[in-house]
């Protein structure tokens, strides 16, 4: 008895004692978890974060404003809470970098010597700012005391790179120019330009010559389109190098780098001399690359000759001389001299119809046709396009001007096969919705009204947002619901990829996601955003919506909208109640809303639309200056303002009052209204207008002959000009929907 009792007791102890040992375990581990470094952290930046939460309007109309106003309530409101040492510590911290910013560098530390509470989670950025004060104030033994041992105590903070810098710069400073060689040698990788030219100064200034001019010629060569190579060129052109050496690849690598980035008058610089010293292999590649950045330069005579040149040479290839061919007939095109153009085409259809530079030749003929009003000619040279490459770059592009074409010269049979071939052939390009919607419209023109439902249905629920969408909902809506099965040609039609539904929260758990949030408490948004962009890899959805509310926050529209262009490119098709709400008011910004409230309701016009309109021109960035000199949210020309303020009365009017969002607006929306009223309340052709000019509108009416403003809109020769006029009224739609009582 007493030996089964035993036998019992072992097998239930067997049984209890493993969760008895998870239970310990699991609890050794949260208390582990709660007394880790990091964990503290978080509390503290959570206290902090909680305990400062009032300081933000204060801490950015001081760093906004900096009056002596705005730094007295910081410094109230950092006195007031010395009972709670983490928000007073921020308060300081702030006080301390708006002195920064206005160089009264003793003032900042002075500050900064009361922000102690916060060194445990701010640390790095306290060393940081308090070295850059004592280089400020020429002291490099401050900067070399200070950042000692910053990078043993802080190895991951984000401000390493410029400590780095900072400290390597100071030991020069300081008369101790081969320690900061040293310094900066044993962190050269990752390679960063400007740790190299820091090197090459800190050799010069121990008089190794060479090996500077080594480095800034490295500099130079290797990073053609970063600011330090300007910075490299200078500094060789000062330590006598008049030639700046190099070898042919370097030179030529810079070359074709400055070409790539669109930076042709450089490009062309470079380029010229070394069509001479090129060896023979390589004299064609040199001589196209050459006369491309003079093409794209504008000097197309001097493009002609070298491009002529190419086409004669026996040497070169079939590819080599459809480049040429291809930018010769550009240069015909732009003198208007179409038969030669025309020529240039036919010997490229002969001698290289594979070619992508003939695919471009044939797609640059039909806009021109276009821009002639000659449908059938370019009818023609689209059509060949897909036909010769039916999956080539421009085919599906081709392949819908094409049908377009069709429809508006009343060729509905063959508009029809070609609606359906685009829908089959080609269902995820962008000119999908655009073939739904004008197939719906065609089965109208045909009298099948449940075949238009189905197609104008199928646009509702796959681009739900998109431009033709919403037309093809308003044709619903006089067409009725009754449904009809879908044709082939869209069940195999799937919709964009939507955005996700989760994944908006920002983690409690991420260091640098809190530590951000900490920092925009005091206002440093540009902080702040570093460390949200550092805090996650892959870019999760939360990451994207924290960036762009602090940007919000700072009043940098423009960079919170385009955040969220590139994190979410499929918000078009998504469900109102499917994106948070911050996000779709990030994408959708009512900045500056009551002053463009009363401006429109002055001018009678709706606010939504011009939200809309001040959307697309500046994405609400009142600093805006276009290549045409365009100005401010509206994107006034200086000539337009200066017409419209002495209508308005506007006494002593400069230009630079179009960068003031007031003024702007006030002369914007009387310049829009003048616009709308000139085509009889028309929206679109006001928009077109605005964009591409009155002339222009005026000779694309004349010639259209368009039974409504939708076949206009989608007929506009340019296509920026049509996308323009399309996103306006699309996006006006959501305006609509996401403030629907203003």
């Amino acid at each position: 008895m007493v030996i089964r009792r035993f036998a019992i007791c072992i097998a239930l102890a067997l049984v209890v004692a493993p969760a008895a040992l998870t239970q310990t375990t699991n609890a050794t581990k949260k208390q582990a978890a709660r007394s880790s470094p990091a964990s503290a952290k978080l509390r503290h930046i959570h206290h902090a974060f909680v305990a400062s939460a009032d300081l933000k309007p204060m801490a950015r109309q001081l760093l906004e404003e900096r009056t002596p106003q705005a730094y007295a309530g910081v410094e109230s409101y950092a006195r007031k809470h010395t009972a709670d040492p983490d928000a007073s510590a921020l308060a300081w911290l702030v006080l301390g970098y708006a002195h920064y910013v206005d160089k009264n560098y003793a003032e900042a530390r002075a500050a900064w010597q009361h922000s102690g509470a916060l060194e445990p989670v701010l640390g790095d950025y306290l060393a940081w700012l308090r070295a850059s004060a004592y280089q400020g104030e020429g002291n490099p033994a401050g900067v070399l005391v200070t950042l000692e041992t910053f990078e043993q105590k802080y190895p991951d903070s984000l401000n390493l790179h410029d400590v780095q810098l900072l400290y390597a710069s100071a030991l020069s400073a300081s008369g101790q120019a081969t320690r900061a060689a040293e310094y900066l040698e044993k962190r050269r990788s990752p390679y960063h330009a400007d740790v190299e030219l820091a090197l090459a100064r800190a050799y010069e200034d121990q008089g190794a010559r060479a090996k500077s001019v080594e480095i800034l010629r490295r500099v130079y060569f290797d990073q053609p389109l970063s600011p330090e190579a300007e910075e490299a060129e200078a500094r060789l052109t000062s330590l006598g190098e008049t030639s700046l050496g190099g070898t042919f690849e370097q030179r030529h690598a810079r070359a074709e780098a400055l070409l790539k980035a669109k930076r042709y008058h450089d490009a062309s610089v470079e380029l010229s001399p070394l069509v001479e010293l090129a060896p023979t292999e390589k004299i064609r590649d040199l001589e196209l690359d050459y006369a491309t950045a003079l093409y794209k330069e504008h000097r197309q005579p001097d493009a002609q000759r070298v491009f002529e040149n190419v086409l004669v040479d026996t040497a070169a290839t079939g590819e080599e001389k459809a480049q040429a061919l291809y930018f010769l007939a550009e240069v015909a095109r732009e003198k208007d001299d179409t038969g030669r153009q025309a020529e240039l085409i036919s010997q490229l259809r002969a001698q290289s119809p594979s070619s992508s530079w003939f695919q471009e030749a044939l797609l640059s003929a039909g806009n021109g046709c276009i821009l002639r009003h000659d449908l059938e000619g370019a009818a023609r040279f689209y059509a060949e396009i897909y036909q010769r490459q039916q999956n080539g770059r421009y085919a599906a592009t081709a392949h819908w001007k094409t049908a377009w074409l069709m429809y508006r010269m009343g060729k509905k049979d063959e508009a029809r096969k070609l609606f359906d071939e685009q829908l089959e052939l080609y269902p995820s390009s962008m000119e999908a919705p655009a073939a739904l919607y004008w197939r719906g419209r065609l089965s109208e023109d045909l009298g099948d009204h449940r075949l238009a439902r189905a197609y104008y249905r199928k646009l509702a629920e796959n681009y739900r947002y998109f431009y033709y969408a919403n037309l093809g909902r308003e044709r619903l809506a006089t067409l009725g619901l009754e449904d009809v099965d879908d044709p082939p040609s869209l069940t195999r039609l799937a919709a964009p990829p939507a955005p996700p539904r989760l994944g908006w929260d920002t983690p409690e758990s991420n260091l640098r996601a809190q530590k951000a949030q900490l920092l925009a408490n005091a206002a440093l948004y540009d902080f702040a955003v570093r460390e949200l962009q550092s805090a996650s890899p892959g870019s999760p959805p939360w990451q994207a919506a924290s960036i762009a509310g602090f940007y919000q926050e700072q009043g940098s529209y423009i960079h919170a909208i385009d955040t969220l262009k590139r994190a979410i490119p499929g918000y078009f098709s998504a469900d109102i109640g499917q994106l948070p709400r911050p996000v779709w008011e990030g994408l959708f910004p009512r900045a500056f809303w009551e002053e463009l409230k009363r401006n429109c309701q002055k001018n009678g016009l709706d606010p939504y639309l011009v939200a809309s309109l001040i959307r697309q021109e500046s994405e609400f960035n009142p600093s805006a200056i276009s290549r045409a000199n365009a100005m401010g949210l509206m994107q006034l020309l200086p000539s337009v303002g200066k017409s419209l303020a002495r209508e308005e009365k506007i006494k002593r009017f400069s230009r630079d009052q179009l960068l003031e969002p007031a003024t702007n607006l006030e002369l914007g929306t009387r310049y829009f209204k003048k616009i709308v009223d000139h085509y009889d309340g028309h929206i679109a052709y006001a928009l077109a207008a605005y964009n591409a000019g009155e002339n222009r509108v005026a000779d694309w009416q004349k010639n259209g002959d368009f039974k409504d403003v939708e076949e206009f809109v989608e007929s506009i020769p340019f296509t920026e000009t049509r996308e323009y006029v399309q996103a306006i009224l699309r996006n006006a739609v959501l305006y609509r929907l996401l403030y629907p009582k203003g």
